[in-house]
């Protein structure tokens, strides 16, 4: 009998990740979702001996600010795709001097200051969910990329807090020296939305956060830049696909963990009331459940 192919693993990220040595077979797909359009088409293809689904956040070419990146769409494609981990992979700034600029983080936490929080769920409109979030990286998942960091040689960091802002513009000196006296590890714009989202969706999720600047808190560092931020970014580029190489492998086959099971005890509202247009938008998320 024919084994269950093993499910997807799905990668966020910028050009140098889908350009990365080894990604066999690839082919970009369209993904059409209830929540409108992802950031682009989705790179399909082989790494590392699995089955890879690759995003670019940005679009092709960075088209996409931070606040217009559609998160439910991005991972609604993710999952239709058959993805059951996504190692996401950003630019951060350094908010404590441990954290130099091209080390790697792996967060364990974020702190929300975005306004998105009605574009960060799949619910509403009829049906209400209320997922756990108290640890919103997958341990498992952290732990697997963590040890691929370390074999590929980067200075890597185990764990700190994210803090997510709004952007587009990067913080003010006072914002930085905020956020650095509140113990936070690094800053970016983009992960919270994807990790909640792929939470409600039950897919894993764990950054790779790529430092490349102080943010504005440091006296003696040039202020975070667009040049300052793209320079190190390339020089990160070739370790963070090292790190993606050397995890894959160890991520399992099937899905297992208690991410792939959030909606179990989140849904509030009872089937029999859920809205039929409602319904048939979830139908990919809702299938155990209905």
């Amino acid at each position: 009998m024919r084994s269950e192919q093993p499910a997807a693993i799905g990668i966020i990220g910028g050009t140098g990740l889908y350009e990365m040595e080894g990604f066999t077979r690839r082919r970009w797909v369209r993904v059409r979702t209830p929540f409108g359009a992802p950031s682009d088409e989705c790179l399909t293809g082989e790494l590392a001996g699995r089955r890879v689904v690759f995003l670019p956040r940005h679009g092709r070419g960075h088209r996409l600010l931070p606040s217009e990146i559609n998160h439910r769409a991005n991972i609604y494609a993710l999952k239709k795709l058959g993805v059951a981990w996504i190692l996401s992979v950003s630019a951060v700034g350094s908010l404590q001097e441990r954290y130099r600029p091209r080390d790697l983080v792996l967060p364990d936490q974020f702190f929300d200051k975005t306004k998105k929080a009605g574009e960060h769920t799949f619910f509403g409109r009829g049906i209400v969910a209320h997922i756990s979030f108290a640890h919103p990286v997958c341990e498992d998942l952290r732990r697997l990329a963590l040890e691929g960091a370390r074999a590929a040689g980067a200075r890597v960091h185990d764990g700190g807090v994210y803090v997510n802002m709004e952007g587009p513009a990067f913080s003010t000196r006072a914002e930085s020296i905020w956020h650095r006296a509140q113990g936070f590890a690094v800053i970016g714009m983009t992960n919270l939305g994807e990790a909640r989202c792929a939470r409600e969706a039950q897919i894993a999720y764990a950054t790779i956060a790529l430092v490349t600047d102080y943010d504005s808190w440091h006296p003696e560092e040039a202020h975070v830049s667009v040049d300052l931020v793209v320079a190190n970014l390339r020089q990160n580029a070739e370790r963070a696909q090292q790190v993606i190489r050397l995890t894959i492998p160890a991520i399992p086959d099937k899905p297992g963990c208690a991410c792939h099971r959030a909606l179990d005890h989140a849904l509030l509202t009872e089937p029999r009331r859920w809205p039929a247009a409602t319904r048939k938008a979830l139908a990919l998320l809702l299938k155990p459940h209905a």
